[in-house]
């Protein structure tokens, strides 16, 4: 078989892929054009971030059945086309972790002693001890937003620091930071008692920009704050601001909202108390290394007909069991985002329930594609049909398949439940309509009926006069138009909930008079499209 990488790739995965037999050819710096007259060849592709491989690119590609993603972030790679080719795409999310957990050490210590700045003076010919004078690690308080696969790394070393660890992530139980050693507290409380605060999220709807001038003022003076993983989740010029003012006292930065960072964007400069690097975090020898080497495994797995865990597009599946499912995909995953939505907090049991139609087929990668959805909102890695289950598995999520060929409220349907830290459960059930329109017909008690597309405001509420009408008014008002509205009745309950869906997101403000209409229990603006 014929492998092309298209991309700087280090040695040793090529190494190994000719040393299992394959033929490999370095073909670097093709455009669209070219790489469409020459992909036909080839079995595999391997890439990095400068390779596009568009839909046209993968229509021409008549003998591919794997792409390899030297690296995480797969947005040059047309995913849905890939998986109507029936190609597989895999990536390496692991394969940097250690190296981005060791560079975000490396930035506390500069912040901390002063390293860069210290260096500098000593170049230009200065011996100036006093101005560079630090401070200890030992009994400070290191906030870690996002308590993941970095975040649990970084919390390991400063508690060999002697620090006190805080972290904040809604989705981590309470028994997983507890292993940690990992104090687990709400924003407001790591913003105002971490002496250091240092970020590990997904770059999400919910994420972007969550650090920001607001957030920034409720921080204690002399904070030193350390990002290390998506630049869009921090306002870097409200950091900026803070730091002219003393607020916080050092920042280290390595990603940054719009990459490169060029001289006219960069509100940094000049500035004395804060290090800045340009997006060094996966650059190791050895993590290009791994790299290398685990793209060249995922690849010669896909190509050996295996299963490949960082696949990033379902698996192969018989072709029988393929059609009877495939009409559920969708709605499955949209299900699990609505479930990660209404469960306000960190879940710790999913059971799928397949009634009727699905009883005797082979759904589990409908559940996989469940689990896709609930986690995908709250994650960092790349979750996929393949590791899900895994990470379902980290996280002390209990998962189970029932199936049921008879149901006293629903003929075919799927309804998933969810159980809650805290001991509550939350249910969605969704089925098909007409020519396989997936909607969801039951959100706890509440029954439903609607589409779960595009943004979707959940409002319950109590059942009184003008509610439809007030809450109509002010989207109305703000030029926000209404696409689809059903209200949810439980018999016998004084409540009642309401399912708009929007064409866009809901500004803030809006949000906020929204929430002051008398007799709204809660609003939920989700977005149910599902990740690629």
């Amino acid at each position: 078989m014929r492998i092309l990488v298209s991309d700087d790739v280090q040695v040793k995965g090529i190494e190994a892929l000719r040393a299992n037999g394959y033929d490999v050819d370095v073909k670097k710096n093709l455009d669209e054009d070219a790489l469409v007259k020459i992909i036909g060849d080839y079995d595999g592709l391997i890439t990095r971030s400068m390779t596009h491989v568009t839909r046209r690119v993968i229509e021409a590609a008549k003998n591919l059945k794997v792409v390899g993603r030297a690296g995480v972030g797969v947005d040059s790679i047309d995913i849905k086309a890939a998986t109507e080719h029936g190609i597989v795409v895999v990536n390496t999310p692991e394969s940097n972790t250690l190296a981005a957990t060791e560079h975000t050490v490396a930035m506390i210590m500069a912040i901390t002693r002063h390293i860069p700045q210290a260096h500098n003076s000593l170049m230009a010919g200065h011996w100036d001890r006093k101005t560079f004078t630090g401070i200890q690690l030992q009994n400070k308080t290191m906030g870690i937003i996002g308590v993941g696969r970095i975040g649990s790394r970084i919390a390991k070393r400063m508690q060999a620091m002697e620090m006190r660890t805080i972290g904040y992530d809604p989705y981590i139980p309470k028994e997983r930071g507890e292993q940690l050693g990992v104090e687990l507290v709400d924003l407001d409380t790591l913003l105002k008692e971490a002496d250091y605060i240092t970020m590990h999220t997904p770059l999400t709807k919910e994420t972007r920009g969550m650090i920001g001038k607001d957030e920034i003022a409720k921080m204690k003076d002399g904070v030193r704050v350390i990002n290390v993983s998506r630049g869009a989740v921090l306002d870097i010029n409200a950091l900026a601001e803070a730091l002219k003012s003393g607020h916080v006292a050092g920042a280290a930065i390595d990603v940054f909202p719009t990459e490169p960072l060029t001289k006219d964007i960069n509100p940094f400069i000049g500035m004395d108390n804060v290090v800045i690097t340009p997006h060094l975090g996966a650059s190791t020898v050895e993590a290009q290394e791994g790299v290398s080497v685990d793209v060249a495994s995922g690849v010669m797995a896909a190509l050996r007909g295996e299963p490949v865990p960082t696949a990033v597009n379902m698996a192969p599946i018989p072709k029988q069991v393929y059609a009877r499912i495939k009409p559920y995909f969708d709605l499955v995953e949209r299900m699990g985002i609505l479930g990660t939505a209404i469960s306000n907090g960190a879940v710790t049991g999913v059971n799928v329930e397949y009634i009727g139609d699905l009883a005797d087929v082979d759904t589990g990668l409908l559940t996989m594609a469940t689990l896709k959805g609930i986690l995908n909102p709250i994650l960092q890695d790349s979750v996929n049909f393949v590791n899900a289950p895994d990470l379902a598995k980290a996280r002390r999520m209990q998962v189970q398949e029932t199936k049921k060929n008879s149901d006293p409220e629903f003929v075919d349907a799927i309804r998933l439940i969810l159980q809650t830290e805290g001991g509550a459960v939350h249910t969605v059930v969704g089925t098909l309509f007409n020519k396989g329109e997936g909607k969801i017909v039951k959100i706890d008690d509440y029954r439903v009926d609607f589409d779960p597309n595009g943004y979707l405001l959940l409002i319950p509420h109590r059942n009184q006069p003008n509610m439809i009408g007030q809450i109509a008014t002010i989207l109305g008002q703000a030029g926000i138009n209404i696409t689809g509205m059903q209200v949810g009745e439980t018999a016998g309950s004084e409540e009642s909930i309401m399912a708009l869906a929007v064409k866009e997101d809901i500004p803030s403000d809006i949000l906020l008079k929204l929430r002051g209409i008398d007799g709204l229990l809660d609003i939920k603006v989700i977005h149910c499209e599902p990740q690629e």
